[in-house]
């Protein structure tokens, strides 16, 4: 049985500056330690969901965007395995984004991203998203400070849209600790059913690690809302990971109070022979 859960744990409030050290990336709140139990919560959890977006996707009223963003290696992939393991993908989508082509580098930067978010009954999970364009393009300088932080205004404005017309949106940042992710890096470089996910430019991006975290607490800042909060997820336990976002997203969606939409039609009297 999973622990008690308060999303308050892991929350940036809006408005407050983030010092990304306040956070432990190895913290265990609400994994138990025993496998055997941290696997059947998390499966309870999924089962959860999984029921949750069948009345979503019935009701066809609601939408939800799941943004997961982090270092190389915080587990974007292994999270969507996990946490949505036993949905059925009817209704769930993911979007994933990668170096923009030149199609979309002749467009504003959200146009790629606008395309791609939730319709109602839909439950899209951002892999990546339009939090690259103010993350790695700052830290390699390819924009000033002054347009970075037009930017930030652009995706509250943006997400503000979203959260109008219906959407609700979760934003989690997989917080890792360098030295996880060297262990991470080290994994896959020995592992010829992993190497094929490494990279060279992995260990550029490392160097550039101190860069990176003021990034990213200058972006979750500026850009945690009241309607589309961020969360700082402690990353080097998977388990605890996977927990604490199937926990926010299970909470979502029962703060929605669905209900099984009525039939369309009168089926009083109705026989099947």
């Amino acid at each position: 049985m999973v622990k008690k859960f308060d999303a308050k744990n892991y929350l940036v409030a809006p408005g407050k500056k983030v010092t990304l050290k306040e956070w432990d990336p190895d913290e265990r709140r609400l994994s138990s330690g025993d496998k055997a139990l941290d696997t059947q919560a998390l499966a309870t959890l999924s089962e959860q969901i999984d029921k949750l977006q069948d009345m979503l996707f019935a009701g066809h009223q609601h939408k939800v965007l799941l943004v997961l963003q982090g270092m190389d290696t915080s587990g974007k992939d292994g999270t969507i395995r996990h946490v949505f393991n036993s949905v059925d993908p009817l209704g769930v989508r993911v979007a994933s984004f990668k170096a923009p082509s030149e199609e979309e580098l002749d467009h504003d930067y959200l146009w790629r991203v606008h395309s791609r978010v939730p319709g109602k009954g839909e439950i899209v999970i951002f892999n990546r998203s339009h939090y690259e364009d103010v993350l790695i393009v700052p830290v390699h300088d390819w924009i000033t400070q002054e347009e970075c932080e037009r930017r930030y205004q652009h995706i509250n404005e943006f997400e503000k849209l979203l959260s109008d017309s219906g959407t609700i949106i979760i934003k989690c940042f997989l917080y890792i600790s360098k030295d996880e992710q060297k262990k991470r890096l080290e994994e896959r470089l020995a592992d010829p059913e992993k190497r094929w996910k490494f990279r060279l430019g992995d260990l550029g991006e490392r160097k550039l690690w101190k860069k990176y975290i003021l990034a990213y607490e200058s972006a979750l800042a500026a850009t945690s809302t009241k309607n589309a909060p961020w969360y700082v997820i402690p990353a080097d336990s998977k388990t605890e990971r996977n927990l604490i976002i199937s926990s926010l997203l299970a909470e979502a969606l029962v703060n929605l109070k669905m209900k099984y939409p009525e039939a369309e039609e009168d089926l009083s009297g109705v026989v099947v022979e």
